[in-house]
């Protein structure tokens, strides 16, 4: 069986503006004025990491991701930063950190009611817990990516796909979560609208993230089958607009809670 690929930096940054603009809305809620120590936890190539540097230019900011590939990368980029990489399931911080920001990566994690309140308790006084998840597994981009996993002979090979993401709770149960040990907590939903020139644009900014784990267990004949019928796919499910492009809907929550 092929061996799971580490995540594509340069593929991930084609769209870093698409990426990027969900850690801006989301670090332009965390309330803290200043902070001496920042983690930016499933930091990536480093895209989000360069926005806390800019928000909190005199803290320690370092950078966690379990890709090596990422952090490579990220490290070029941010050279002045700590990045290290790590599994963030088994990560416990030796000093507690003033801002934790979570962009775009739990979702890859399973037992929010667990997690979530394990990380507000890592804060200092008066810290934040900042978090951003994609909410589009009913999506029609993710639709098509089971559907294709079912109708194909790797089929078998791909049952657990479908679970690689957590199914995310209703944003009140991250707030019931939350608020217990918070003296403050936002909940909110944003679908963002990504102009793209075709179906095949979409596959390929869904290519460096949601589609990885129906990749990953196939050969290269095998991708390229099934990446040929998933774009049929999309091709249906995302009309031609006005300007010929397509428009993809992509669904994210938002979680910035403080701890007491």
């Amino acid at each position: 069986m092929p061996q799971p690929a580490d995540w594509d930096p340069d593929r991930y940054r084609r769209f870093e503006m698409q990426r990027t603009q969900p850690a801006i809305d989301l670090l332009s809620r965390v309330p803290n004025a200043t902070a001496s120590l920042v983690v930016d936890l499933g930091c990536g190539p480093g895209n989000s990491t360069e926005l806390l540097v800019r928000r909190f230019p005199e803290a320690r900011v370092v950078g966690l991701d379990s890709s090596p590939a990422m952090v490579a990368t990220a490290r070029q980029r941010l050279p002045q930063c700590d990045f290290m990489v790590q599994d963030l399931a088994a990560w416990q911080p030796e000093n507690a950190p003033d801002v934790l920001f979570a962009n775009a990566v739990l979702q890859w994690l399973p037992d929010h009611a667990r997690l979530l309140p394990i990380l507000l308790c890592h804060l200092a006084p008066g810290g934040t817990l900042a978090v951003q998840m994609p909410d589009n597994l009913d999506a029609p981009s993710h639709r098509a990516m089971r559907a294709v996993a079912q109708e194909g002979p790797w089929a078998a090979r791909l049952q657990a796909a479908t679970a690689a993401r957590t199914v995310l709770p209703l944003l009140e149960r991250y707030y019931d979560l939350l608020a217990a040990e918070a003296v403050s907590v936002e909940v909110w939903r944003t679908t963002y609208h990504h102009p793209l020139p075709s179906a095949a644009a979409i596959l390929d900014m869904l290519r460096s993230t949601g589609l990885r784990p129906f990749l990953d267990p196939l050969d290269a004949d095998e991708q390229s089958a099934f990446l040929a019928l998933y774009e049929s796919k999309l091709d249906k499910a995302y009309p031609v607009r006005a300007d010929g492009g397509r428009l993809l809907g992509f669904e994210r929550i938002f979680l910035v809670a403080t701890r007491a």
